[in-house]
């Protein structure tokens, strides 16, 4: 058995370690190979997770760097099709709904070697979101769908997926957030920022529709007004950092950060009293870790996150950051039960249907 896991960006190093960590065990004289492709090429958004995660040294590095969506795309199909070429796999694994994603699943198809799809079957139905444009594609073309909601059932149902290819194993993030919970739980990250737990907000935002166009010099001033009522922590993806030096030199009342480790960003998460995002996976780990989070977007592929109490979908509105005390004061103190399957076992799951005992 050869396996070749493509993995691209910051959140899909997450989701795939566990898997990774799963079937070496359940295939300890497979060939694994893992190939970073270099969509996020910045240390603290890539490398540094490889060191915290526990997973191997990429067998191959793309360096595929930054660019727009049909150049990335393209750069990674044509570094990596001779890598499968030496690699010879019997399965592909690619996460989530990246470039990287895409890219690997026709390079893979293409050369008619099967694909598994992990975190599949999401949809946000806006198909003006690239990575809506990614999901699909990857779905269509995947042998095996490895589904984390319930509502990707009937998602992929409706686009006439075959059930049989079908596999409802659960969340593979939450897999790694809990192996790491004792390692978080202790970093101790807020209070070296002599902040109290339940005390600040969390921020991270990193979407395009927000970050380069007319909205973020609205989203900053925003921020900064919150910030009078409670500490603001905003740890700066590299991409928005560089957006935000072009609106104004100063945040005042902001704490801005370079990009953390994910141990210490789990351990600001875990402890936040609120969490401000445009991120997906980020709307997850709240809901695991029952955190109020506030979601800057117009819809979510995770409709989970919503139904689970936990996340509150603002829209694309910067004025809407102002309603977040009054709605942390209705919360109910209540900690609500995660979503099913969601345990810290799904890859396990993934090793049965790949790898059966």
């Amino acid at each position: 058995m050869r396996i070749v896991y493509v993995i691209g960006t910051r959140p899909n190093f997450v989701k795939t370690a566990p898997v990774i960590a799963a079937l070496r065990t359940r295939l300890p004289d497979a060939r694994h190979a893992i190939v970073h492709t270099g969509q996020h090429y910045d240390r603290a958004m890539s490398e540094v997770f490889f060191e915290e995660l526990g997973v191997p040294a990429p067998d191959h590095m793309l360096e595929v760097g930054s660019g727009s969506h049909a150049v990335q795309t393209g750069r990674t199909m044509e570094r990596l099709e001779p890598v499968l070429e030496e690699e010879r796999p019997d399965l592909v694994l690619v996460p989530g709904d990246v470039n990287s994603t895409l890219a690997a699943v026709l390079t893979a198809v293409k050369m008619q070697i099967p694909v598994g799809h992990i975190e599949s079957g999401l949809r946000s139905f806006d198909r003006t979101m690239p990575e809506e444009v990614n999901r699909i594609v990857a779905d269509e073309f995947s042998e095996h769908l490895f589904l984390h909601s319930d509502e990707a059932v009937e998602n992929l149902r409706a686009e006439g997926i075959d059930e049989e290819r079908m596999h409802f194993v659960g969340n593979t993030m939450i897999d790694t957030l809990v192996a790491l919970e004792d390692r978080f739980r202790g970093a101790g990250t807020a209070a070296g920022l002599d902040l109290e737990p339940r005390s600040f907000a969390l921020v991270t935002l990193h979407r395009p529709a927000l970050v380069d166009g007319e909205l973020l010099p609205e989203t900053v001033h925003r921020l900064a007004a919150l910030a009078r009522e409670m500490p603001v922590v905003f740890p700066v993806h590299p991409r928005t950092r560089k957006k935000m030096e072009a609106v104004e030199s100063e945040h005042p009342g902001l704490l801005l950060s370079e990009p953390l480790g994910y141990v210490e960003f789990l351990s600001l998460l875990a402890d936040a009293g609120a969490v401000l995002t445009d991120s997906g996976g980020i709307q997850e780990e709240t809901t695991y870790l029952g955190v109020p989070c506030f979601t800057l977007r117009d819809n979510t592929e995770r409709p989970v996150t919503i139904r689970a109490g936990t996340n509150t979908l603002l829209g694309l509105d910067p004025a809407a950051i102002a309603t977040i005390p009054a709605a942390l004061s209705d919360r109910p103190a209540k900690r609500l039960e995660p979503p099913p399957l969601w345990d810290g076992h799904a890859s396990e799951r993934i090793a049965d249907v790949l790898a059966p005992e």
